[in-house]
Formats: C-alpha cells, sequence, structure tokens
C-alpha cells in the first residue's frame, strides 16, 4: 500500500510535469504565431542587414565628406541604390512594352515584311536546317507559321507575363530592402554592439569572432559574385551595343542574372555568335566572337583576385557555401550559404587546433614524467 508522502510526491511529480507542459505549449504556440506576424519582413530585413554590411565601408567614407553627417550618408546611399534598381528596369520594361506594342501594330496593319534566311543560317551545324525551315516558314506565310507554334507562343507569353510579375515583385522587396539598409546604416554602432551581444549569447566566446567573420563574407561573397557578375555583364553588354544586336539590354541583364546564379554565359553568348555571323561579315564577327568569349571566361581570372579578400577562409569554401546556398534558398542563399560553410569551415579548425593543442600536452607530459625518472647509477 503506497504511503501518504509517496503519493503526495507522485502527485506533485504529475502536477509540475502538467504545469510545464501547458507553459511550453503556450510557448510554442507564440512562437508560432510571432514567426507569422513576422515573417513578411523576414526576407527584406535579412537583405537589409546584407546590404548594410555590404555598404558600410562606403558609408564610412561618405559620412567622413559630410563631415560626420552619418544618417545623410547612409540616406544618400539608400536612395542612389534605388535609384540604380528602378532606372535599369524601366529601361528593360519600356524596351519589351515598345517592341510588344509595335510587334501588335504591325500585325494589326498586315504590312509584314520578314525577310528571309540565307544560306548562312542552314549552314550552322546541328540546328541549321531546322532554324531555315521555321525562319522561311514565317517568312513566305506568317499566319501558317503562328498557328502552327501558337501553344509555344502561349507558353511564352505567359512565362514572360509571370518572369515581369515577379521582377517586379522582386524590385518592391528590394526597394524596402534598401531602407531597412539606410536605418542599420544610420545606427550601425547599435546595431553592431546588438548583433555581437546575441552573438555571444548564442556561441560563447568565438561568438564576437563570428559575427566579424560573417561580415567580412557577405562583403567577399559580394565582390567575387554579384561583383564578378556585374564585370561580366558590362563586357558582354558592351559587345552587344557596339555591334548593334536587337534587345542589347534585354539580353545583358539575362546574363548578369546568369552570373548570380554561377551559370555560364555562353548559354546566352553562343546562340548571339550564331546570329551574327549570319548577319554580319565574317571580320566584324570575329571580333565580337573573341570578345564575348574572352569576356565569357574573365570570372576563372576575377573570382579568384576577388572572392576571399579579407577572410582567413579559402576561397573554395566560400564558393561552394555560395553555390549550395543559392541552389537551396535562392539569391539569399548566395550569402547565407556562404557565411554558414565559412562558421563550419572555423569551427572545424579550431577543433583541429584544440585536438593538435591536446596531443601536444598529453606528449609534453609524457616527456616530463620520462626525465623525472631517477637515473640508478
Amino acid at each position: 500500500m503506497e504511503n501518504p508522502m509517496q503519493h503526495n510526491q507522485s502527485k506533485l511529480f504529475i502536477n509540475n510535469m502538467m504545469e510545464s507542459a501547458i507553459r511550453i505549449g503556450l510557448l510554442f504556440i507564440l512562437v508560432v504565431w510571432t514567426f507569422d506576424i513576422i515573417k513578411p519582413f523576414v526576407i527584406p530585413v535579412l537583405w537589409g542587414a546584407i546590404i548594410a554590411v555590404a555598404l558600410m565601408p562606403m558609408t564610412q567614407k561618405l559620412e567622413r565628406a559630410l563631415k560626420g553627417r552619418r544618417g545623410l550618408a547612409a540616406t544618400i546611399l539608400a536612395f542612389a541604390g534605388i535609384t540604380l534598381l528602378i532606372a535599369p528596369f524601366w529601361i528593360v520594361t519600356s524596351s519589351i512594352f515598345e517592341g510588344i506594342s509595335h510587334s501588335i501594330e504591325v500585325l494589326q496593319s498586315g504590312e509584314v515584311d520578314i525577310p528571309g534566311p540565307t544560306q548562312k543560317i542552314a549552314d550552322i551545324p546541328l540546328v541549321g536546317g531546322q532554324l531555315y525551315e521555321v525562319w522561311a516558314l514565317f517568312a513566305t506565310n506568317l499566319e501558317k507559321a503562328v498557328m502552327h507554334f501558337l501553344p509555344q507562343i502561349k507558353s511564352a507569353v505567359t512565362a514572360s507575363a509571370a518572369m515581369l510579375g515577379s521582377s517586379l515583385g522582386t524590385l518592391v522587396m528590394f526597394i524596402i530592402s534598401l531602407a531597412i539598409a539606410g536605418g542599420f546604416m544610420a545606427h550601425a554602432e547599435k546595431s553592431a554592439a546588438a548583433v555581437k551581444t546575441v552573438a555571444v549569447k548564442v556561441a560563447g566566446s568565438h561568438g564576437e569572432e563570428w559575427a566579424s567573420l560573417t561580415a567580412a563574407t557577405i562583403r567577399s561573397v559580394l565582390l567575387g559574385v554579384v561583383g564578378v557578375a556585374f564585370i561580366q555583364s558590362i563586357l558582354i553588354g558592351s559587345a552587344l551595343f557596339t555591334f548593334s544586336i536587337p534587345a542589347a539590354g534585354l539580353f545583358t541583364f539575362i546574363i548578369f542574372i546568369l552570373g548570380i546564379a554561377q551559370l555560364p554565359p555562353l548559354i546566352v553568348v553562343l546562340p548571339l555568335i550564331f546570329y551574327v555571323f549570319s548577319t554580319h561579315d565574317s571580320t566584324p564577327a570575329t571580333i565580337f566572337t573573341v570578345w564575348v568569349l574572352v569576356a565569357g571566361v574573365s570570372d576563372s581570372v576575377l573570382k579568384p583576385m576577388l572572392m576571399g579578400r579579407g577572410v582567413d577562409v579559402p576561397m573554395p569554401v566560400i564558393l561552394i557555401g555560395a553555390i549550395g546556398g543559392m541552389l537551396t534558398a535562392g539569391i539569399i542563399g548566395l550569402f547565407l550559404g556562404a557565411v554558414v560553410l565559412a562558421i563550419w569551415y572555423e569551427l572545424f579548425m579550431t577543433w583541429l587546433k584544440t585536438e593538435e593543442q591536446q596531443n601536444a600536452k598529453v606528449e609534453q607530459g609524457a616527456e616530463d614524467s620520462l626525465h623525472s625518472v631517477p637515473v640508478e647509477d
């Protein structure tokens, strides 16, 4: 038979367990509700922090030029970033809209004059024959060609509209992120102190070091991935505009996106090379080919120069983290993946150093004990 003391202890244990379960449940519900509330702001705030870290050196230089007015410097950079975002988007969308409007007007007027393909098109290896037939069909019987390729045309128009809508949403998100970045830059010291405090609470003595590593890794990825993609797109885009390639601005933007996604720009460049050879003489076409091919492989030289600067982490580790993060979490994964892998690399190196120090202490202790043994005469 259970005595009263054991019964009271059992009852007290059950009451404590139920009370703890209720508290944990309420805390879980509170966390879930909080996450649902802040979820729409997570990505803009993350991008704002990334942009603020990347632009902070420029903010400090501008602050010195403005005689210590940090808020004004941050505001100028935020507005400059918003302008640099809106201007290309407006140019590209205006170009697309004008092209669509002109095409509709031409189709409605019935005065469609598509030049026929030349023999150079048919001589292109692998795809020349099919490309020649399709081009010739559009040039000789436009109505039949449109009816034949109507499903593909509808799919392309739908995909283009979806891409335009997604691009507009992304543009709005980055405008908000730049505004948040301006706030972070204006209060950089307080923001950095708060981040370091949280990092120390979470990671202990290495927290402050990892906070600095995070900032350096973000700048490294910005230079080594986004910076290289921007340089490549400028080099190739200048060739497209020089040789008057149709929709040169749109192709330049696509090459920039491919560069950020770590995909070779040759995906876009190779068809353009075929186009130039079919519409230009051999000499300018050869110059164009050499120009865009050299620009297309320039990342193999630029990445080792720019990526990993200021970070005590090997460049391949950051690059693998950036690519893997992007495949997992999209563009923002470029930075998050690189930061996570850099921290794991530092953890691994710290563990190796600890193991080496422990082994050295064991060996030193063994030597000391050996020397302390008395030697008999």
